[in-house]
């Protein structure tokens, strides 16, 4: 584990880390980012010392690249089931952001090295917002912890309890049970099985998910019956 007080991005810094021997999680957590990233061109706000801020790198060659998205679900799981464990309202808003009902609590950018047919490296960046009150960017709806509970809570608490997810949900990955880690997804996804309102190049429309695949890929089931097929980016929640 790596504690850093002030840096750029936790996922840049991880990038460029390089340890004496192989190690199979490695955490690196910050106080403060100056250049936190979220999804493209997204940035991630965060007050000094009141979030959580990390990064986990792993190497999980036996991860084939058009089932990348399996990494994905690990880390989503292991934050939202850390929460679940202090509340009740937590999902996974596809692909990987955590929600409390209708707010963001929680955000990924994870970024995959591909070697051959398979994923040599990857670094997943998260932050959690924990006992900020006062959020000043444009981000829509954001929420934390403490906002939720009425009162700020130890961060390590809840960094314990990730890592402690994550063990168990990476180990699935390295097992090949990447169906039963699939289904925990699934049923913890944001608004899985009641149609609501999406927007995508053609306009706003109705729409209910059906899966999502082992690429990342959304698929949609819309008034009509037929089905939609979506990349990241591709297809915006109306909220």
């Amino acid at each position: 584990m790596m504690e850093l007080g002030h840096v750029d991005s936790t996922n840049r810094f991880a990038r460029n880390y390089r340890p004496v021997r192989p190690v199979r999680i490695s955490l690196v957590t910050a106080e403060y980012q100056t250049a936190g990233k979220g999804a493209g061109t997204n940035t991630w706000e965060s007050a000094e010392g009141e979030n959580l801020l990390f990064s986990l790198i792993v190497q999980p060659s036996m991860v084939q690249a058009n089932h990348v998205f399996v990494l994905s679900e690990a880390m989503s799981l292991s934050v939202c089931k850390a929460l679940e464990t202090i509340g009740q309202g937590f999902s996974i808003k596809w692909p990987n952001d955590i929600y409390h009902n209708d707010h963001k609590i929680a955000g990924m950018l994870i970024e995959n090295d591909i070697v051959g047919h398979h994923i040599g490296r990857s670094i997943m960046g998260v932050g959690i917002n924990i006992n900020q009150t006062a959020f000043v960017s444009d981000a829509p709806n954001p929420i934390s912890l403490a906002q939720i509970l009425g009162e700020p809570i130890e961060r390590r608490f809840i960094m314990e309890a990730v890592m402690e997810q994550f063990n168990t949900l990476y180990a699935m990955v390295e097992q090949g049970r990447e169906e039963e880690l699939h289904q925990q997804y699934l049923e913890r996804l944001y608004r899985k099985g009641t149609y609501h309102a999406y927007c995508d190049e053609n306009g706003q429309f109705e729409a209910q998910i059906l899966d999502v695949e082992p690429n990342g890929h959304l698929l949609l089931q819309d008034m009509e019956g037929r089905t939609r097929r979506y990349a990241f980016k591709e297809v915006s929640f109306i909220i």
